[in-house]
């Protein structure tokens, strides 16, 4: 795939790659000053190629494409869903859909083109979507895989385009229940398979005088061991989840965090670090602390 400037620059003449373009030639033009050199049908990349050669430096594919690219298995799309700035106009290509944006994301390059991240190409192609089960599926799908939070799509959606908004905020709130019931009966599946005592569910930490340190999904009680649930990356959590794990583990109090997607894909690796950080936690004096359990151990 190449711009007609880029054949120019080669040695082409302008008439010789206008020859070769036209019906029964060698070479199809697939937009303007876009050459695809080769006949036939192009391949889903080719047309993403096409589609950032004719848009420019700047310009970045987001949607279903864009969550593709990031593993996630969805039906290819009609049109490559693409982003350029809100002061650029111009008219693309039938097989593209342009998006206009003031809030253009910091693209992640992947085989040589620039894509939007999760998050952002989550709710790019949610606010698009009319089925409501093609739309809870789109946007499940990639919370479960772990490519990005439910947090952060709500986050993504308050501060983007609020166009086509209102059917994906319901169905956001709707999964914010479903997924959060689905982990905590993996969760409470996986303890009851490891060889470890039963843990009590949603624990609030405190400190010996009470002051509360924070919250644990199950606790061990015995020895001091928290298991924390949908834990964001190291790096990523908020103000209030970093405060909370700080203060837990000054204390002394050994912590467990397992990702949705390891939870649900890698059941046993979850199993083996629980009951690894049960041992270690076992092995040094119990911990000051304190715990008041919303829900016995089941």
């Amino acid at each position: 795939m190449l711009s007609v400037a880029q054949l120019r620059a080669l040695g082409f003449h302008p008439s010789t790659i206008t020859k070769r373009c036209r019906p029964g030639g060698p070479w199809r033009r697939l937009a303007t000053g876009v050459v695809m050199l080769g006949t036939g049908e192009p391949t889903r990349y080719q047309l993403l190629q096409a589609a950032i050669a004719y848009l420019g430096s700047g310009s970045v594919i987001t949607g279903v494409d864009a969550l593709r690219i990031h593993g996630v298995q969805l039906p290819v799309p009609r049109f490559v869903h693409t982003l350029v700035s809100a002061q650029r106009r111009l008219t693309p290509p039938a097989f593209v859909a342009l998006e206009r944006t003031a809030r253009m994301p910091t693209p992640l390059v992947q085989s040589e083109l620039p894509f939007a991240p999760p998050a952002r190409a989550v709710l790019d192609a949610a606010r698009r979507e009319n089925d409501p089960d093609r739309l809870r599926s789109l946007l499940t799908v990639p919370v479960q895989e772990g490519l990005c939070t439910l947090d952060e799509l709500i986050t993504e959606l308050d501060q983007g385009n609020q166009r086509g908004s209102a059917a994906v905020r319901i169905q956001l709130r709707a999964l914010r229940h479903t997924i959060e019931d689905r982990l905590r009966r993996a969760a409470r599946y996986l303890a009851r398979r490891c060889p470890l005592p039963p843990p009590r569910w949603d624990v609030t930490i405190t400190d010996s005088t009470g002051r509360r340190l924070g919250m644990v999904d199950a606790w061990w009680d015995d020895v001091g061991m928290g298991w924390l649930l949908n834990a964001p990356s190291v790096g990523s959590q908020g103000p209030e989840e970093q405060r909370d794990e700080l203060a837990l583990t000054a204390k002394g109090v050994v912590l467990v965090r397992t990702a949705p997607s390891m939870l649900h894909h890698h059941g046993d690796v979850v199993a083996t670090e629980l009951v690894r950080a049960f041992r270690q936690a076992a092995t040094r004096p119990r911990p000051p602390v304190l715990s008041e359990a919303r829900c016995a151990a089941l």
